[in-house]
């Protein structure tokens, strides 16, 4: 194993965590693909006052997920429902299909992938990378109503 060449962290920020900000986010998708939640999500954080601190997204769904993921090249997108889709095949002889052929596949999408996020909050901006987003996944193939659990805990202005 060989130690990086040049490693380097700002001096460490401390502040009272002292406020709790909830919101219910409700989304409605249009079936099977990728909807970017990163402007409201940042909404919410300014609405908040957030200063420093992290934002934490819960969907209370099984069969929708959470990522980041990249927002610079919409194929990315593609790509991944390609191996979603890959990885949990409607037609692998799944014996849960109450809601039709998408449920179970819909189920193991979701547990490969995450129901919850953190975002950090850093001088009250997300602390995103410059080509990152935040994306709810509906894995189900017609539209749904999704809720998302935003929750900013920190300091605020």
């Amino acid at each position: 194993m060989t130690s990086p060449k040049s490693v380097s962290r700002t001096a460490p920020s401390t502040v009272a965590a002292t406020t709790i900000v909830s919101s219910l986010l409700t989304v409605q998708t249009s079936g099977r693909g990728f909807t970017d939640l990163t402007a409201e999500v940042a909404k919410f954080a300014r609405d908040s006052g957030a200063k420093e601190g992290g934002v934490t997204l819960f969907i209370r769904h099984t069969s929708a997920s959470l990522t980041i993921q990249e927002n610079a090249d919409p194929t990315v997108l593609v790509d991944l429902t390609t191996a979603l889709g890959r990885l949990a095949p409607e037609d692998a002889g799944w014996r849960h299909d109450t809601e039709g052929p998408d449920d179970m596949p819909a189920h193991v999408k979701t547990m490969l992938t995450a129901t919850s996020l953190h975002v950090p909050v850093l001088k009250s901006e997300l602390a995103l990378g410059t080509w990152q987003a935040i994306y709810l996944i509906e894995h189900r193939a017609r539209a749904h109503r999704r809720e998302i659990v935003l929750q900013f805990v920190g300091a605020i202005h």
